[in-house]
């Protein structure tokens, strides 16, 4: 499985949403995320992909679309 088929995977689990948002969608306006979701889905990301997600980072614009979260974790390589 590709990178960006786990993540539309992390995403429809921590959503509890079958739909497959598109690489550019915004996450928090498409209402698939919300603030609350936030954590779960860095919870998530660190879990799959065995990094840490600084406090710092936990910013809605790096994780607020499939491609935003790609180049993060692309950053943190």
């Amino acid at each position: 499985m590709d990178r960006r088929s786990k993540l539309i995977e992390i995403i429809q689990r921590v959503t509890k949403k079958d739909r497959a948002p598109a690489a550019d969608e915004s996450l928090f306006d498409s209402g698939l995320l919300d603030s609350f979701a936030l954590p779960d889905l860095v919870s998530a990301l660190e879990q799959e992909f065995s990094l840490q997600i600084p406090d710092s980072d936990l910013n809605p614009r790096k994780f607020d679309s499939i491609e935003r979260i790609e180049e993060y974790l692309d950053s943190r390589s």
